[in-house]
């Protein structure tokens, strides 16, 4: 497999940050909310437009920040690595546990386009009428619409927090013209911002959205960085399947040696290893033992 050409690595992207205007008001209106939400949006739109950002891992990434604000609305408290944990190092068919299933819903979703038959596969128990209805449902702007979502879900299925946010976030992707759901207004909506309802609702979501791009933006400039850091030593790799060892590191979140399928289990160790000691991807868990890699 061929990779694509590695910037220089003294030329590592810099993406414009969140200007503190938009990210920094007390007392604001319902109106001012929604000026300064379509603000940050079309900031991240903007900044992330150039190309330099990893898009899948960045998306994969993001998913397990809204994974772990799920759960712990959901009463858990496993935190990043007991998700990571869950998610990887359990055996296909075998049950997650509790938490793991937040971050599988949310992997899957990430992980394919937006469509009203991918969100039935990814979301149990939600229905394909219902997830039609919030995907084409019209409202004054791409907020509002989420923050409908989130209402009417809630309303009807009170303890359905996860599948709420999720199509909260879809619906707000697809309003702004997003083929994929980039998490959003899971990174920062609390247990207590779920129950409100009306115009409060809107405003509690309007400001979710200014903090979720100002906890996303930083997130996609690391990923970018590391992104060329670890296409950077790809000449070096001397391993058989390294190239594609690479690319899935740039698809996931975090990757255990084994799932590197097309290597043996210790030429996949090794390059790990070799990985870290180049500093282009990181050990996740600082265990010595079933760990788990990632940009």
């Amino acid at each position: 497999m061929r990779m694509p050409h590695a910037k220089p690595i003294e030329h590592l992207p810099m993406l414009p940050p969140l200007p503190g205007w938009i990210s920094a008001a007390r007392g604001e209106t319902l109106e001012s909310a929604a000026f300064r939400s379509g603000a940050a949006l079309a900031h991240l739109s903007l900044a992330t437009a150039a190309g330099d950002v990893p898009m899948v891992l960045w998306r994969d990434r993001l998913a397990l920040a809204a994974a772990e604000v799920c759960a712990g609305i959901a009463g858990r408290r496993e935190g990043a690595r007991g998700l990571r944990d869950a998610l990887h190092l359990t055996k296909a068919g075998d049950d997650p546990g509790p938490a793991g299933k937040i971050l599988l819903q949310w992997s899957r979703t990430v992980a394919r386009p937006i469509s009203v038959a991918h969100l039935t596969k990814a979301l149990e128990g939600s229905g394909p009428e219902r997830i039609a209805l919030c995907l084409d449902i019209a409202r004054p702007t791409p907020v509002d619409r989420a923050a409908w979502v989130i209402e009417s879900m809630l309303t009807d299925r009170p303890r359905t927090e996860v599948a709420a946010l999720i199509l909260a976030d879809a619906v707000l992707a697809k309003s702004l013209g997003g083929t994929h759901v980039l998490p959003l207004l899971a990174l920062t909506l609390k247990a207590r911002d779920l129950l409100l309802r009306g115009d409060d609702l809107r405003l509690c979501c309007h400001r979710a959205v200014v903090a979720g791009v100002g906890r996303a933006l930083p997130m996609a400039v690391d990923l970018a960085r590391g992104a060329v850091r670890l296409r950077s030593v790809v000449p070096r790799l001397r391993a058989q399947g390294a190239a594609q060892a690479v690319e899935l590191f740039l698809s996931r979140d975090a990757v255990a040696p084994g799932a590197l399928t097309f290597m043996s289990d210790r030429a996949a160790r090794r390059l790990c290893d070799r990985l870290v000691a180049l500093g282009a991807v990181r050990e996740l868990t600082g265990r010595d033992t079933f760990r788990l890699y990632g940009v």
